[in-house]
């Protein structure tokens, strides 16, 4: 289970560590672009029922932790995915991965 740290004092995020590596891809892009957008997604059914949504903007800062030393091999259709969701009024919105093997072109974290 990885984790997202976001501004502050504010409460560490937990997600799962292969869907961090693929947010972390998207969340990058966004920022170095300088452009801000919203995060949400459904509490893990160990936490309160609910969802949450943050708000990334580049001058806050941000750090990702792995539990996993190795770096996770990325599926370019999950990302692009969670890219086309970032730049839309809704922002991202963390969706499970939709496994095609036919079509799954894997790229480095």
């Amino acid at each position: 289970m990885g984790t997202i740290h976001y501004g502050g004092g504010a409460t560490p995020i937990h997600i799962e560590d292969r869907a961090l590596a693929h947010l972390k891809v998207v969340i990058a892009t966004k920022l170095r672009r300088g452009e801000s957008f919203t995060l949400s997604w459904r509490h893990p059914e160990d936490q309160e029922h609910g969802r949450s949504t943050i708000w990334l903007h580049p001058s806050i800062p941000l750090r990702f932790v792995f539990d996993d030393p190795e770096p996770a091999t990325l599926s370019r259709e999950w990302i692009e995915e969670l890219a086309n969701s970032a730049n839309s009024s809704g922002g991202i919105m963390l969706v499970s991965e939709h496994f095609d093997t036919e079509s799954a072109q894997p790229v480095e974290s």
